[in-house]
Order: C-alpha cells, then sequence, then structure tokens
C-alpha cells in the first residue's frame, strides 16, 4: 500500500501546480523545485540554532545560580544530572551522545544507495530532541559543555527530514550535499560565523571539492544566519576585544605558544580518547549507571572546590579576560576545567566541545602570557592565539577555528597571527596524533551504525548532485 504523501509534501506539490508552473519556464522550475526544501530547511535551523541558544544560556545560569545559592548540592544534583542526561541518551537514541560532528561526518560517509537508509540512527528529528534535551539536562546541572557541535548534528537532522519529505517527482540535491549544507548552516547560525560556516565544511566535514556544494553551501549559510540575526540582532558572538596585531619578535612568541596549546589540545583530544575506551569495559547498566554518577560526583568536588567558573560553557571566563582585564585566574582553573571537559564528555551524554576548548585555550594563554610577562597590549592577541591553538589541537581544523575566532571578535587585524597560531598547532598535535580526534569517532560510529537494523524510514526518489 502506498505510503500518503505528508501535508507538507502536498503544500509543496499545490505550490508547484499552481504558481511555480504558471510563472516560470522548465529550468527555472526546476532549480527552484531543487533550492525551496533548503532555504525551508535553512530558516528553521536558524530558528531552531537561537532557541537552543536561549535554552543553553538559560540552563548555564540555572546552574550558576543554584551552585553559589548551596554549593554542597553539587554532591547531589551533579552526578543525578549526568545520570539522567546519560539515561536519556542510552535509552532514547544512543546516536545523541556526545558532540555530534563524527555523526555528521559519519552520515556523510553512509550517504550512499547502499547505506543510505540507515543513517536515521544517527540523523533523525528523534536524536535531535534527544540531544537538545540531554545537553540542556547536562549543563544546568553543572556540567562542562557546549552547544555548537550538538547543533551541527541537529541542522543536519533538519536538512535531512526535509530533504526526505519532498513530493515524489521533484529534483533533489543529493543526500551527501544536504547533510554538509545542514552542518555548515548550524555552525554559521550557532556561533554567527558565517565564514567559519563555509571553512568548516571545507575542511572538516568532507574533502570532495567545494565546487560540488558551493551554491547549495552558501545559501544555507546565509539563510541561517540571517534568521539568528533577525532574532538576537547584530552581535558579536565575544565582542570587540582591544588587540595590538603585533608582529617582529613577538611572532615568536605567538608560534611557541601556539605550539603549546596545540600540544595541550591534543593530548585532551586523547585523553577523551582513552577515557572512552576504558568506559567500555563498563557493559552491564549498573555499572554504566556507577560510572556516569562517579563521574558527575567528582566534577561536583571540583565545582565545590573552584565554584561556578569550573562549569558551563566558559564563554564568562572569555568574556572577563578579554573585556574585564582579570588576569588574575588561579592556576588551577586551567586544569580543573580540563578534567570537567573530560568527565562531562566521558558521561556519555550529550554536549560539544567547540566553546569548552575556546575557554580551556583561553585560561591557558591567558596563564603563559603572565608566565612570560607579556606587556598588557599584546595580551588579548595572545589570549585569542591560543584559543585558535587549543581547538586546533583538539578538532585539527587551523583555518576553521581561526576563521571562527575572528568573525567572533572582529579583529580582522590579527588574522594572519590567528592563522599563524592555527598551523603551529596543526603541526605540533600531529606530533602526538596524526588522526583526528573526529576522524576516529566517526569510524566508531560509522561501524556502530552499520550494525544497526536497516531504517523502515522510506527512501528518497531521484536526486541531482548539483
Amino acid at each position: 500500500m502506498a505510503e500518503r504523501p505528508s501535508r507538507y509534501a502536498q503544500v509543496l506539490a499545490w505550490l508547484d501546480r499552481h504558481v511555480i508552473r504558471r510563472f516560470y519556464t522548465e529550468r527555472v522550475r526546476r532549480i527552484i523545485l531543487q533550492s525551496l526544501p533548503f532555504w525551508v530547511a535553512s530558516l528553521l535551523t536558524g530558528l531552531v540554532a537561537v532557541g537552543y541558544e536561549e535554552l543553553f544560556v538559560w540552563a548555564e545560569q540555572i546552574s550558576f545560580t543554584w551552585i553559589r545559592a548551596q554549593p554542597l548540592l553539587v554532591f547531589i544534583l551533579t552526578p543525578t544530572a549526568f545520570v539522567v542526561a546519560w539515561w536519556l541518551v542510552v535509552k532514547l537514541a544512543p546516536a545523541a551522545r556526545g558532540s555530534g560532528i563524527p555523526q555528521v561526518m559519519a552520515g556523510i560517509e553512509l550517504s550512499n544507495p547502499a547505506t543510505y537508509s540507515r543513517i536515521a540512527y544517527l540523523l533523525s528529528m528523534r536524536v535531535a530532541i534527544v540531544k537538545i534535551l540531554s545537553s540542556i539536562v547536562l549543563l544546568s546541572g553543572g556540567g562542562v559543555i557546549g552547544r555548537e557541535g550538538p547543533t551541527i548534528q541537529i541542522s543536519a537532522a533538519i536538512f535531512r527530514a526535509i530533504n526526505r519529505l519532498q513530493p515524489a517527482g521533484w529534483p533533489q540535491l543529493s543526500r551527501q550535499i544536504a547533510l554538509v549544507t545542514g552542518g555548515a548552516a548550524g555552525l554559521a547560525a550557532a556561533f554567527n560565523t558565517p565564514l567559519g560556516g563555509i571553512v568548516f565544511v571545507v575542511e572538516e566535514l568532507t574533502q570532495t571539492h567545494i565546487t560540488r556544494f558551493r551554491t547549495a553551501v552558501f545559501t544555507a549559510v546565509i539563510i541561517a544566519g540571517i534568521t539568528a540575526k533577525a532574532l538576537l540582532g547584530p552581535y558579536l558572538y565575544l565582542g570587540f576585544p582591544k588587540v595590538t596585531a603585533s608582529t617582529g619578535w613577538f611572532l615568536g612568541v605567538i608560534a611557541l605558544v601556539a605550539i603549546l596549546c596545540g600540544f595541550a589540545g591534543a593530548f585532551f583530544a586523547k585523553a577523551l580518547l582513552w577515557v572512552n575506551a576504558y568506559r567500555r569495559r563498563f557493559r552491564t547498566p549498573a555499572a554504566q549507571a556507577g560510572w556516569v554518577f562517579g563521574c558527575g560526583f567528582l566534577l561536583g568536588g571540583l565545582t565545590f572546590l573552584i565554584g561556578t567558573d569550573a562549569v558551563g560553557t566558559g564563554k564568562p571566563i572569555i568574556n572577563r579576560l578579554l573585556f574585564q582585564n582579570d588576569h588574575l585566574t588561579p592556576w588551577y582553573l586551567f586544569p580543573g576545567r580540563f578534567a570537567g571537559m573530560a568527565l562531562s564528555y566521558s558521561s556519555g551524554a550529550a554536549g560539544g566541545i567547540f566553546a569548552t576548548s575556546l575557554s580551556a585555550g583561553a585560561i591557558l594563554g591567558d596563564g603563559l602570557s603572565r608566565l612570560m610577562n607579556v606587556v598588557p597590549a599584546n595580551t588579548n592577541l595572545l589570549i585569542l592565539v591560543s584559543m585558535v591553538s587549543f581547538l586546533t589541537g583538539v578538532v585539527r581544523s587551523p583555518f576553521t577555528a581561526a576563521i571562527l575566532v575572528l568573525e567572533m571578535t572582529d579583529r580582522h587585524s590579527a588574522i594572519f597571527q590567528l592563522l599563524l597560531g592555527g598551523l603551529m598547532a596543526q603541526g605540533a598535535a600531529s606530533l602526538v596524533d596524526p588522526v583526528s580526534f573526529y576522524e576516529q569517532l566517526k569510524t566508531g560510529f560509522v561501524h556502530e551504525t552499520l550494525a544497526q537494523a536497516v531504517s523502515s524510514e522510506p527512501s528518497s526518489t531521484s536526486e541531482s548532485t548539483d
């Protein structure tokens, strides 16, 4: 029995029959029909990204409020939140755990006719909803996570869903382009960094030449970004810090700091991989729940000792360092947040590492600048370079990291220093592990997805590649 078209597909078919066909030639009609679903998906991505950001800010403030009011509750509420966030993922959508970027990379690799039906395991709307719920629970309970990686997975799920809902007979962009474009739109809307979204596609999500994706990616990034900006107004993720773009001998200091932060980021990625491998030893549900509770309890102890600086995304810390001239962060804050990030990620709940890596890099850069007696005029530049370098050490995307920090701060005068930092960090991190953190996780998700039962979702109809 043929499946009845969805209401969305019926509306699109009516629009095509009664409006588009009457005003445009067949060639123009084909372009419109091919692009319209992507415009809808981009608009939805912008709306969801803004809503998700508002939820994240609310959850972070909730955690700050109760931790400051009742510090001892960290030994109860934090491990409880860890267990609840983990349980949501395990019971409802196992592929919602962690960042989300490796899942999108795995989905792109599996977007061929033989395996496409299995991608629902990685990128369904069910996964997207669980991703949001789990990450909000974890953050409100005192987790150390970000929302950027999860936003990318959620965005790719939206694009995949819209792509599948098109009426039969409509020309479609390829399934791979749908996922790649969704990832770009998600990052652009999450950080308000359109160039960062484009570079991210080229550098991280796919090795295919950009000409296959350029129109879809550029359009999606523009629409998602404009939607987010229309709701939030013109804003920068980190504002306008004062930066003196020094050259000459100071480039040597920048290179040294970038190498050290690149090593630190790479060792952090190795620590996450090691903890992930270790937690697999716990096979029974009771043992796994005990592991998750233990991670939450340890993080609660760190929070009790350090305070609210130990939890959350770390964005308030970055703002304090860049704008309030507060360069008196204690020496133990970096190792404390390093451990908190690892404990939160190893819980198996949903949560990203982009924003938290940026904050870790800022803290490390501030400490190094004080250790080297860098003059205050150059401290902010060193902090920005350290953010780029630590993130590069973790994700191995130096150009994406540099462009993201550039667009977050609008400090174009420092672009060459940021790029230098990213490249030096990339070289240092490659000495620790030649394979990136996301690539290693992607391989695991590919195998995990192929081991699942074939999805019962109906496959899409004809598709095009441009």
